[in-house]
């Protein structure tokens, strides 16, 4: 089927501020703009990079493939966590009604985010009111000194100044950086799948790339495919880290001790999992309880190789008898996994190093799947 142009985005005003109203907001508002792709098992309904309107225009995920629900068997496996946003809110936080995101962490479904030595591409060498790139976000600026962070940091940590939170001179993927130019979004859908391509090219730092990513569900099975490339086309190398949030909400059923995550390797943690929430089983990772109010269970999992054959994760609701299979082709460096009451994320990272005209490539495969449910 021939691929169908649907959105192209360029923005060349300087300093474009993304989050300019300070109120709160809803769910509720007009829908933004969204591809519908479906084979026949899986019916999914992908977001589109949109600096004026896309569901997600903050700096630290990727702006591309955003799953806004991805349905199996009347099952959703992605959806929001969150019922509003608020820009005022540092990371997230509770209300009477639920759960209230922070506009850069509010994201849906397997999406991304890319970093370079817990920073951004060329962070560290910008001088203050300086460009830096974060890679499927675009060219953002680095804050001046005494410039006040967004949001705010949270009182219990302070503001630390130039070495702490908020502080110009050290990065912080919670911060809300000024979005300069988020070069040239390309989006080509058909019928089962969605291409998109981001064109940037940062002249002053010598940082340039063209980043491919397509979300493809595979004829005749419950199966999703997302292919990515990262050709470096500036005259500076690309080292990179990116790892996949893989924000899961299984029909807001939400964490509980009916979930398990399971890996090829026994899992040798750098440091417990929280106590009363999680618990290491050889290669498992399971919940003791329902999570509740403000719990908030995490862990980090050591113990796979230096091979591709462990990127392999398993996680499954037994009561519901659901869940999903991701396979990576490329050697873990890092997994964590966050939860709070309306999510379940193991973040699996993968490391790059991209020479000036060479190209980098890695694929996801991510099988969902029933089984009879426990009783």
């Amino acid at each position: 089927m021939q691929a169908k142009l649907l959105n192209t985005q360029r923005c060349t005003l300087p300093f474009v501020l993304l989050f300019t109203c300070l109120t709160t907001s809803g769910l509720s508002a007009a829908e933004p703009p969204h591809a519908e792709i479906s084979n026949g098992h899986i019916k999914a309904k992908i977001y589109l990079p949109d600096p004026a309107n896309g569901f997600y225009r903050s700096t630290r995920f990727d702006w591309s493939g955003a799953i806004g629900s991805l349905v199996y068997k009347g099952h959703n496996f992605y959806g929001p966590w969150f019922y509003r946003t608020d820009p005022t809110v540092y990371d997230l936080g509770y209300d009477e009604k639920g759960v209230v995101s922070a506009p850069f962490t509010a994201m849906v479904g397997p999406s991304e985010e890319f970093g370079t030595d817990g920073a951004a591409l060329g962070f560290a060498e910008a001088k203050p009111g300086g460009t830096f790139v974060k890679i499927g976000v675009g060219i953002l600026r680095k804050p001046q000194a005494g410039e006040p962070p967004m949001p705010p940091p949270p009182p219990a940590r302070g503001n630390a100044g130039p070495g702490g939170r908020g502080g110009p001179d050290r990065y912080d993927h919670s911060r809300t950086y000024t979005l300069v130019d988020p070069g040239k979004w390309t989006t080509k859908k058909t019928r089962d799948s969605v291409e998109f391509t981001q064109e940037l090219n940062d002249a002053a730092d010598g940082y340039g790339y063209i980043y491919r990513k397509v979300i493809r569900l595979v004829p005749g099975k419950a199966q999703m495919v997302i292919e990515h490339s990262l050709k470096n086309t500036g005259k500076n190398p690309i080292q990179s880290t990116v790892y996949n949030h893989n924000f899961f909400v299984l029909d807001n059923e939400g964490p509980s001790q009916d979930f398990t995550i399971t890996v090829p390797f026994e899992i040798k943690s750098p440091r417990p999992p929280t106590a009363g929430l999680l618990e290491v089983r050889g290669n498992e990772l399971v919940y003791l309880k329902t999570l509740t109010g403000e719990d908030r269970a995490t862990a980090t999992l050591g113990g796979f190789g230096d091979t591709a054959k462990d990127y392999d994760i398993r996680v499954v609701n037994r009561k519901l008898g659901v869940g999903y299979h991701v396979v990576g082709n490329r050697p873990l460096t890092n997994v964590a996994v966050w939860s709070i009451r309306t999510v379940n994320a193991v973040e699996p990272y993968i490391a790059m190093s991209i020479a000036p005209g060479k190209d980098f490539t890695w694929t996801l495969t991510y099988d969902y799947f029933t089984t009879p449910p426990a009783i």
